[in-house]
C-alpha cells in the first residue's frame, strides 16, 4: 500500500506598496515613491519567486482609499502591474483584485484571460464587492449597494466570466493552413445570458486560457462571503487573529464546500499573517514598537470611526471602545472585518490607542514580532492543527520583511519538510495543486452524445 504524499505549505506574498504597516513609509530605510514604481514591484516578485512562494498577489479598489496626506494612497492598476512582473519572472502565481461591484463581466474575463496567455497560465483573480460610499460615488451612485445585493451581482458576475472563458472549447483552433481554417466554428460558442444583472452574448474575443480560466479567489468572511466561497473559490485569503478562530473558519468553510458537492481538498483557506522578524526576539519587539510610535493616532482614529460609522471624538484615544457600537447587521460593508475588529477590541479590553496599533500593521490579521524559528513554529503550528493549508504573508515593511522572511523562514520551513525547496510545475493551478477545470460547453456536448446514443 502506498503512502500518501506529504501535505506541504502554500505561501502567498502579499505586496502592499512599501509595507502593510500604515507607518512603513517613514522608516528611514523606505522610498516613499515605491508604490508608483513598477521596478519595486518587480524586485518583489523576484524575491517572492527566489523564495519559491506560490504566488504574488495585489489587492485594489476603485477609490482614494485612505488620506494622501498622511501616507502614500496612490495604486496602479494590478493587472498593468502583474503583466510586467510576468516578463520578469517564470514561475510565480499572478494574483489581482478585481471588483465585481464596478467592472462588466466581458471586460474583465478577457483581461484576466489574456494576462494568464501573457504569464503563460500564472493568473488568478481575487473577487471582491466593493464596499464603501466613496467608491460608489466614483460609478454614478449615491451610496454602497446592499450587501446582499453585492454577493447576488458577483455570483453572476463569475457565472458569467466562466462562460466567457468557456466559450472557446480547448481544441477550437486547429491553424490548419492547407484547408484554410484556424478555428473550428462548432466550438466556439455564444453563450446568450440574460440574468439580474447582466446580458452578455458572447463569445470572448480571447480563446480558452493555459489553465482552462484564471484561479478563482476570495477574501470575505461574512455569511454571505463564505456561502459564496464555498461555490466558487479556489483559494480563501481570511482574516483570523488566533488559532481557535482560524480552526472553526477552516472547518466552517470546508463543511460548506464539501454541501455544494465540490471537494474540499481543490479550496485552500490561506490566512493573513503580518510577521515582523529579527534575529532576536528583543530587536523584532523593537521594530514593532518603532513603527507603532510612527502611527498618526488622530488620523488612526478618524479611520476607525469612519469603519464604525461614527464620529472621531466618540472614541476617546485612552478609552476602551464604547458599549452602543453598531452591530453587525447595521453595517453595510466589509462585514467580517467590523466583527473581527470588535472582537479583538473586547477580548482584550484594548484602549482605542491600544486597538489602533494592533490595526497598524494589519488591519485585523494575526500580527506578532518574533525570531525566524518563532515565526516558522507559528506557521506549523497552525498548519498540522486544521487552521490553515497555507498563508498568505503580509511584511510589515517591504522590500526588507519579504527578505528577511525569504532568507531566513523559508529554509527552516524547507527544513521541517514542509515547503517546497524548488518548483515541479508551470502553472498557479500546478503549484497550488488544483484540477484544470472541465469546459462547460464540451461537457455539456458529450454529455448530449452520450444521451442521443
Amino acid at each position: 500500500m502506498s503512502s500518501s504524499p506529504q501535505r506541504r505549505l502554500h505561501l502567498n506574498a502579499f505586496l502592499m506598496a512599501i509595507g502593510h504597516h500604515e507607518a512603513a513609509w517613514r522608516l528611514p530605510e523606505s522610498d516613499p515613491n515605491a508604490n508608483l514604481d513598477i521596478k519595486h514591484y518587480i524586485s518583489l516578485a523576484q524575491t517572492a519567486e527566489r523564495g519559491k512562494f506560490d504566488s504574488v498577489f495585489l489587492a485594489d479598489s476603485p477609490v482614494l482609499f485612505s488620506n494622501p496626506e498622511r501616507r502614500p494612497s496612490g495604486k496602479l492598476e494590478p493587472t498593468i502591474i502583474l503583466t510586467a512582473i510576468s516578463a520578469a519572472t517564470e514561475k510565480i502565481g499572478l494574483i489581482a483584485t478585481a471588483s465585481t461591484s464596478y467592472n462588466e463581466p466581458y471586460n474583465l474575463a478577457r483581461r484576466f484571460a489574456s494576462l494568464d496567455f501573457v504569464s503563460s497560465g500564472r493568473a488568478g483573480w481575487n473577487i471582491v464587492t466593493t464596499a464603501g460610499a466613496d467608491a460608489a460615488q466614483n460609478f454614478g451612485l449615491d451610496d454602497t449597494p446592499a450587501h446582499r445585493s453585492r454577493y447576488e451581482r458577483a455570483a453572476e458576475f463569475v457565472d458569467v466570466s466562466t462562460k466567457l472563458w468557456d466559450s472557446w472549447e480547448d481544441d477550437a483552433i486547429v491553424a490548419d493552413k492547407d484547408v484554410a481554417i484556424h478555428a473550428d466554428s462548432d466550438k466556439v460558442h455564444v453563450i446568450e445570458h440574460e440574468g439580474r444583472f447582466f446580458k452578455v452574448r458572447g463569445p470572448l474575443n480571447v480563446p480558452r486560457s493555459p489553465q482552462g480560466y484564471p484561479l478563482l479567489v476570495q477574501a470575505g468572511s461574512s455569511e454571505d462571503g463564505k456561502d459564496f466561497a464555498a461555490r466558487y473559490s479556489e483559494a480563501i485569503f481570511t482574516a483570523q487573529p488566533t488559532l481557535d478562530e482560524g480552526k472553526a473558519f477552516y472547518a466552517d468553510v470546508k463543511d460548506r464546500v464539501a454541501a455544494v458537492g465540490r471537494d474540499p481538498e481543490q479550496v485552500l483557506i490561506l490566512p493573513g499573517i503580518v510577521p515582523v522578524i529579527a534575529d532576536t526576539e528583543e530587536e523584532a519587539l523593537e521594530l514593532e514598537a518603532e513603527l507603532e510610535r510612527l502611527i498618526s493616532p488622530e488620523y488612526a482614529r478618524k479611520q476607525l470611526a469612519q469603519r464604525f460609522n461614527l464620529e472621531p471624538e466618540q472614541l476617546p484615544l485612552d478609552e476602551e471602545l464604547p458599549d452602543d457600537l453598531p452591530s453587525e447587521d447595521e453595517i453595510e460593508g466589509a462585514k467580517s472585518r467590523y466583527t473581527l475588529i470588535v472582537d479583538l477590541a473586547r477580548r482584550e479590553k484594548l484602549t482605542v490607542r491600544q486597538l489602533i496599533g494592533r490595526l497598524g500593521g494589519g488591519r485585523g490579521h494575526r500580527t506578532f514580532a518574533g525570531t525566524p524559528v518563532q515565526v516558522a513554529d507559528t506557521i506549523e503550528h497552525w498548519f498540522r492543527n486544521g487552521a490553515a493549508d497555507g498563508f498568505n504573508i503580509m511584511p510589515a515593511v517591504l522590500p526588507s520583511g519579504l527578505e528577511k522572511f525569504v532568507d531566513s523562514v523559508v529554509p527552516i520551513l524547507q527544513e521541517r519538510g514542509l515547503f517546497r525547496t524548488d518548483y515541479t510545475e508551470t502553472t498557479l493551478r500546478g503549484h497550488y495543486g488544483l484540477s484544470r477545470p472541465a469546459n462547460q460547453f464540451a461537457v455539456e456536448k458529450d454529455s448530449t452524445l452520450v444521451s442521443a446514443q
